[in-house]
């Protein structure tokens, strides 16, 4: 292809990084990515969309998804395409995101091939974004396999959304989510040789990613620990209005696994304010979108983010979460879950991700096969 001889719209602006131009990242590994992550729930816990959009600028690749679940069947749909060039337009196929105003407002269109997932929706950020610890995550002790940035902000939701065949009036009183931006390095595309992990293979991998909102505040916990419990990554937060942030200290969790699965029903998370008082968040799941059927994310056989698919893809798909052999892949990768909690007597809503594969002794899953008495 050669040597781009020219300019980018982009390389007008005083925000360059590097002394690249700012159609090139300063690193060459095929895994830099840089997108975002939308989640919105209406508070029966009845439905869940989930939706993002990427862009891979070392593999020539911008793609899109959104999953919504509806009782037991998720819809999917996804979009991809070639990148020309770096901007700041987010759009790929029927799908946009426009940011209205940095920080605060959104506004996300999706309109399916089939019409199985379809929306028109602005975000309004109800705390200010938080910049989130570094994520980094190494193979065999060694090769970093992500190391990203991110931030996180809770918010509402107004406009329409269409699953399958029902429409919903998204109102933001009673429709809230999660949305958030990282950039870095994380496996994408089709996939790398395994090479030495082939023969060292990962023993377990264990995640929680808990970003809550309350009226007086928001909080957002990240725990991420080795087979063993040795945690790697602890991040504890309460966000106030007037952008004031508390670090909660180093969080005790406990969690109630549905007997024979590694579904997780319900959670305590022991935190501890600046002055030592004691805080517990109790966490009540319901609904739930596996983000490995139709989102594109690891362990997804169907699809996956980044992976070229040609000029002017899409495609969708419908899931029934009762066929066994979809159900059978559910527990082998990351879940989101709608979460109802409390906080001092205060209720609020927003999302427990978690995924807990292979061992984890502090759990009591001693292999891949365990699950909860």
């Amino acid at each position: 292809m050669g040597l781009i001889r020219v300019p980018i719209p982009l390389d007008e602006y005083p925000i360059h990084q590097t002394p690249l131009p700012m159609n090139r990242v300063v690193t060459s590994d095929r895994n830099f990515y840089d997108r975002c992550y939308l989640n919105a729930y209406d508070r029966t816990g009845e439905i869940f969309l989930v939706t993002g959009l990427g862009v891979y600028p070392n593999l020539g690749v911008i793609d899109a998804y959104a999953v919504a679940r509806r009782g037991d069947r998720q819809w999917s749909v996804r979009f991809s395409d070639a990148l020309a060039e770096r901007t700041m337009e987010q759009r790929v196929g029927g799908y946009q995101i426009e940011v209205t105003e940095p920080l605060r407002r959104l506004h996300l269109r999706c309109a399916a091939p089939d019409g199985g997932v379809e929306f028109d929706l602005d975000w309004t950020g109800a705390f200010p974004a938080v910049q989130e610890e570094a994520h980094l995550l190494l193979a065999g002790g060694v090769r970093p396999i992500l190391d990203a940035s991110r931030f996180s902000q809770v918010g509402t939701w107004s406009g329409t959304l269409r699953v399958g065949a029902e429409e919903f009036a998204v109102t933001d009183d009673q429709w809230g989510g999660i949305r958030d931006r990282s950039w870095g390095i994380r496996p994408v595309g089709e996939p790398e040789p395994a090479g030495r992990s082939a023969a060292e293979p990962l023993e377990g991998f264990w995640w929680i990613y808990m970003p809550l909102r309350f009226e007086s505040c928001s909080l957002i916990v990240i725990l991420q620990e080795n087979p063993d419990g040795y945690r790697t990554l602890n991040d504890a937060r309460r966000v106030f209005a007037d952008g004031r942030i508390e670090q909660l200290g180093w969080p005790r969790t406990q969690i109630s696994y549905r007997p024979g699965t590694r579904h997780p029903e319900a959670a305590r998370i022991h935190l501890t304010d600046p002055a030592g008082k004691p805080l517990t968040v109790e966490v009540e799941t319901l609904t739930s979108v596996p983000l490995h059927l139709g989102g594109g994310y690891a362990g997804d056989p169907d699809w996956a983010h980044g992976q070229w698919m040609g000029r002017g893809w899409s495609g969708s798909t419908v899931y029934d979460l009762t066929d066994p052999a979809v159900a059978g892949r559910i527990p082998f990768g990351v879940t989101d879950h709608v979460a109802r909690a409390r906080l001092d007597g205060e209720e609020g809503w927003g999302m427990f991700e978690h995924a807990t594969m292979g061992r984890h002794d502090p759990t009591g899953f001693k292999d891949w096969s365990a699950v909860a008495p």
